[in-house]
């Protein structure tokens, strides 16, 4: 899938691109598996803000992810390839045998009419979920449950995929899209092949406002707030941070501060940190 660029007939219009939806199916959405989103642009219950950045953007409805794939007894065919504004990868529709339908995220390759499969029977073909256990050394795979029934967590974005490099007792060594290479349990289910939308990361959003119909507040820089504000604030005109470094507003290191928990509960399921 390709992307499409502009001709700069504005300032907003210069070096804009945005991704070719060839591949989607012109249809709307399945009415129901959407759900309603409330925003709180980034409010608490006493309407002060506790998380910067949000607020405004498009109203949308939330797409109802199967992201456990534990319907197992039947195949599945693809209906369509759908957009979701909650994510960066595509979704599918498919419906199964017994005419249930739900979304899944799509990988790569995936096309309409393709049928699909969840259990240890499946092929091993994109889109098919299985646990680790019934997948061969070396695929790649996405949407992997770090808890068995709890539903895929990780490599959900999209572009992203990791790969199973080894399987050991209990538990399939993964290599994730971070570079860290960790163990998880032989029965969570992850679905073969690469998440849709490769292009998503080469996309040029030209102008502010395409980044605040998606729902973000622009960034206010710690230098041009007052002191009360920011620990960067106050002095005349350009002054510089007056610390050994840069500081988040709540007056925390902003560059290399650890904070990881000295013995957390993940780390013996850790081979190789990202960071080596």
């Amino acid at each position: 899938m390709a992307i499409k660029k502009y001709k700069p007939t504005t300032p907003g219009r210069r070096n804009m691109t945005v991704t070719d939806y060839s591949v989607l199916s012109k249809v709307e959405p399945e009415r129901s598996l959407l759900e309603p989103l409330k925003h709180n642009a980034g409010r608490n219950n006493t309407g002060r803000i506790t998380v910067r950045h949000h607020g405004g953007g498009n109203r949308t409805k939330y797409r109802v992810i199967d992201f456990k794939r534990t319907k197992t007894d039947c195949t599945a065919v693809v209906k369509t390839i759908e957009y979701d504004p909650n994510r960066s990868a595509f979704i599918a529709l498919i419906e199964y045998t017994d005419g249930v339908k739900s979304y899944i995220l799509a990988p790569e390759g995936l096309k309409v009419g393709y049928i699909i499969m969840n259990g240890e029977g499946a092929d091993i073909k994109i889109g098919n979920a299985m646990p680790i256990s019934s997948i061969p050394v070396g695929t790649i795979i996405h949407n992997i449950e770090l808890y068995p029934g709890k539903g895929g967590q990780l490599v959900r974005s999209a572009g992203n995929y990791a790969q199973l490099i080894a399987k050991e007792g209990k538990y399939g060594l993964v290599r994730l899209p971070s570079g860290e290479t960790r163990n998880i349990p032989l029965n969570c289910i992850a679905t073969i092949g690469q998440v849709s939308n490769l292009d998503h990361a080469n996309v040029n959003l030209g102008k502010a406002g395409r980044k605040r119909h998606m729902g973000w507040r622009p960034t206010v820089r710690g230098s041009v707030m007052s002191p009360c504000d920011h620990p960067h604030g106050g002095g005349e005109g350009k002054s510089p941070v007056g610390r050994p470094g840069p500081v988040t507003p709540w007056g925390k290191p902003a560059l290399g501060y650890k904070t990881r928990a000295k013995h957390k509960a993940s780390d013996k399921f850790i081979v190789k940190r990202r960071n080596g």
